[in-house]
C-alpha cells in the first residue's frame, strides 16, 4: 500500500482522496482551515450560502461518480410556477423571452465552435451583433467573466450550451454544497483517509509517496516555488441578500446588457433560509479597473427592477469580491491542454479548476484529481516495478 498526500480539503483534493484510497492507497489529507470545503463550503447559520452558485451538471463526469458512491443526496427541486418567473434584462428593460436567435445560437454544440476566434466575432457572423452580445453576456453565469466575447469561441459556447440547456442541466444540492462535502468527507473516513484540519502546510511535506496539491493555484505556486504557475481566471462581486418573503419576486434575473445574474435560491430550496425569507444570491463580473462598489452598484439596478421594495425588506446582506477563484478561461488560441499541467515531476500532482483537465467549472476539479491519483499510482507501480 503506496502512501498519498493530499494538499486541500476542497472538493477537489476529497475527490482525489477517495479515489486513492478506493485503489488501496494509504492517503493523509491536510487542510488548513478547521473545516473542510474550501470554495464548496456552505455557510454556517441562519442563510446557508456558498461561494457563488454551486451546481452539478448532470451530464458531466463528476456527476456518475458522485451518484454511483450515494453522495449527491436530496436535489433542490424547482416548481414549476418558479420556474415561469424567469427573467431577462435586456435593453434596460425586463423581458421574459430573449432576442430572437438567442436559443438557437445555445443549441449549438462546442465542437461547431473554432477555438482560435474570439466568440463575439464568432457569433456575431452566425447571428448577428444583438444576438452575440447578449448570448456572451448569458453565457457568465459559468464564467465568472466581465467579458466573455473576447474569450475562446470553443470555450465559451460549451458553457453556453450547456448553461442554458433544457431540461437544465444544472442540479443544486439540497442544503448547499456542505453537504455534500459532508458525505465525501465520511466516504473518505471510511476509506481509512488520515484527515487533519488546520493543519497548514507552508513547503511541500517530506512524503514516502506522491504528493497531490489541491489548492488555489496561487497558493500551489508559493508552495511549489514556481511563480510562474498562473493562468487567468475571473473577478466576481459575490452579492447575498435575505429579504422578507414577496409574493411574485422573481426566480432568476440574468442580464444580457452586461454579464450578471440574480438568482433566488429559496425558489428551489426553502431549506436555505428561515421561514418568511428569501436568499438571493447574485454575481457581478467587474473589469480590472472597477471596484467592488461598481458590481454591487450593478446588482442594485437589476433588484430596483426585478424585486419592489427590496430595500425596505432586507434583513441581512453580505458583499465579497473573488479573485482568481473562479475557474479558468481561456482566451483564443488556447484550450484546457494548454493549462498547467497536472504532473508537476518528481512525484507531485496539481488539481484543481485552473488545470490542464477539461470540464466545466468544479467537473476540471473533479477530472484533475482523478488523473491526477492515476498518474501516480501508475508511477508508483513502474517504480515498484524497477526497483
Amino acid at each position: 500500500m503506496k502512501h498519498i498526500t493530499v494538499i486541500g480539503g476542497g472538493f477537489a483534493g476529497l475527490t482525489a482522496a477517495i479515489t486513492a484510497a478506493e485503489a488501496g492507497a494509504r492517503v493523509t489529507l491536510h487542510e488548513a482551515h478547521h473545516t473542510l470545503g474550501g470554495r464548496a463550503r456552505t455557510a454556517e447559520g441562519p442563510y446557508r450560502t456558498n461561494e457563488g452558485p454551486h451546481a452539478l451538471y448532470d451530464r458531466g463526469p463528476h456527476w456518475t461518480w458522485l451518484h454511483q458512491r450515494g453522495l449527491i443526496g436530496p436535489l433542490a427541486q424547482l416548481p414549476p410556477l418558479e420556474a415561469t418567473r424567469f427573467r431577462i434584462h435586456h435593453r434596460g428593460a425586463l423581458r421574459r423571452t430573449p432576442p430572437l436567435g438567442f436559443v438557437r445560437q445555445t443549441l449549438r454544440k462546442a465542437e461547431q465552435a473554432p477555438v482560435d476566434v474570439d466568440f463575439l466575432t464568432w457569433a456575431t457572423g452566425i447571428a448577428g451583433p444583438e444576438t452575440a452580445r447578449a448570448a456572451a453576456h448569458y453565457s457568465a453565469v459559468a464564467l465568472f467573466h466581465h467579458d466573455p466575447g473576447a474569450l475562446s469561441a470553443r470555450f465559451v459556447q460549451e458553457r453556453l450550451h450547456r448553461a442554458a440547456s433544457l431540461p437544465p442541466e444544472a442540479k443544486y444540492i439540497r442544503g448547499g454544497w456542505g453537504l455534500l462535502i459532508e458525505r465525501m468527507a465520511d466516504r473518505a473516513w471510511n476509506l481509512g483517509v488520515r484527515i487533519e484540519t488546520s493543519s497548514r502546510l507552508d513547503t511541500l511535506p517530506v512524503a514516502d509517496g506522491p504528493v497531490v496539491v489541491a489548492t488555489a493555484l496561487s497558493s500551489a505556486a508559493r508552495l511549489l516555488g514556481d511563480p510562474g504557475l498562473t493562468w487567468e481566471s475571473g473577478r466576481t462581486v459575490l452579492f447575498d441578500l435575505a429579504l422578507r418573503t414577496r409574493k411574485g419576486d422573481p426566480f432568476v434575473v440574468s442580464d444580457l446588457d452586461a454579464p450578471g445574474w440574480v438568482e433566488r435560491f429559496t425558489a428551489q430550496d426553502a431549506s436555505l433560509a428561515p421561514a418568511g425569507r428569501q436568499l438571493i444570491q447574485a454575481q457581478l463580473p467587474i473589469g480590472p479597473d472597477e471596484t467592488k462598489a461598481d458590481g454591487v452598484a450593478h446588482a442594485e439596478r437589476l433588484l430596483d427592477l426585478a424585486f419592489p421594495g427590496w430595500r425596505e425588506r432586507t434583513v441581512w446582506r453580505r458583499e465579497a469580491l473573488s479573485q482568481g477563484r473562479t475557474g479558468a478561461v481561456d482566451r483564443p488560441g488556447t484550450t484546457w491542454r494548454d493549462r498547467p499541467a497536472i504532473d508537476r515531476g518528481d512525484g507531485v500532482y496539481l488539481v484543481g479548476d485552473q488545470v490542464a483537465a477539461p470540464g466545466v467549472l468544479s467537473e476540471v476539479s473533479f477530472t484533475s484529481a482523478v488523473e491526477a491519483v492515476s498518474l501516480a499510482l501508475k508511477a508508483t507501480r513502474l517504480d515498484l516495478k524497477h526497483a
